[in-house]
């Protein structure tokens, strides 16, 4: 299957997890990829694993800080001038924080909205001009089922992807008419950086049985980081052509 075949594709959080996972989906279908994110040692091993599969020669790594305009800016420019235009974005960069509400610090609170909320616009901004000249052009933006459900201890992240998710609709509709697309995912249970230690680090005192009603009901557990990509993959290849301003919950049944 190359649906990728002569795509240009910029995807952040490429050095991790779901975003890792997006990049080798894509470069496995034939497209040329430009992988970024903050973690250089990260995208070291996501082009290691590119060698691997003799794909390496579509992939090109790019550090770039989301949260940061200048950074965008720049990373951008460097991925239009690598790729010869823009066909597919794919913001799957962002952080998990956790703690309890009261507790939680206005420096906190604003990171997560940097990362993952402004950091989306961002990237949006500085790519719209050359998706609105890209073939069969699309934006697959990353929510979270925290953007619907109850996360408890997760209140700045979940503002932050329900702003993603309503950004998202506002975004489908502003450029309905010039041929963009724009959808939104909403992964839950999903295995990744975001969802071991690395990411929501619970409060030590957390009540676990909150958790309760987020067990998936398929499968014995949190499902991988490819169950996510191959979405992705379809939402930004002809096959998601007809679809715009929504969101795609992947979560196997968490949330009915």
């Amino acid at each position: 299957m190359n649906r990728y075949e002569g795509r240009r594709v910029l995807i952040t959080g490429g050095g991790s997890g779901i975003g890792r996972a997006t990049v080798h989906r894509v470069l496995a279908e034939g497209g040329r990829v430009v992988a970024a994110d903050v973690n250089a040692a990260g995208l070291a091993e996501t082009y290691g694993t590119a060698v691997a599969d003799g794909t390496a020669e579509r992939l090109t790594t790019l550090a770039l800080d989301i949260s940061d305009e200048a950074s965008v800016r720049a990373g951008v420019a460097s991925a239009l001038d690598t790729l010869g235009g823009l066909d597919v974005l794919v913001n799957a960069a962002g952080i998990l924080r956790s703690e309890h509400t009261h507790k939680t610090t206005l420096e906190l609170f604003n990171k997560i909205i940097a990362v993952n909320l402004t950091g989306t616009f961002l990237m949006v901004r500085e790519a719209i001009p050359a998706l609105l000249e890209g073939d069969a052009p699309a934006v697959v933006n990353f929510s979270s089922t925290s953007a619907a459900f109850a996360h408890p201890y997760m209140a700045a992240y979940a503002a932050s992807k329900g702003g993603i998710q309503s950004m998202t609709h506002a975004l489908a509709s502003e450029y309905s008419k010039q041929g963009v697309r724009f959808v939104a995912v909403a992964p839950g249970s999903i295995s990744s950086d975001m969802t071991s230690g690395n990411g929501p680090g619970l409060p030590a005192d957390a009540d676990m049985s909150l958790f309760a009603k987020l067990s998936p009901a398929l499968g014995a557990g949190f499902a991988s980081p490819d169950t996510v990509a191959g979405v992705v993959a379809m939402l930004g290849s002809e096959d998601g052509a007809f679809i715009t301003g929504t969101e795609i919950r992947i979560d196997g049944g968490t949330h009915f």
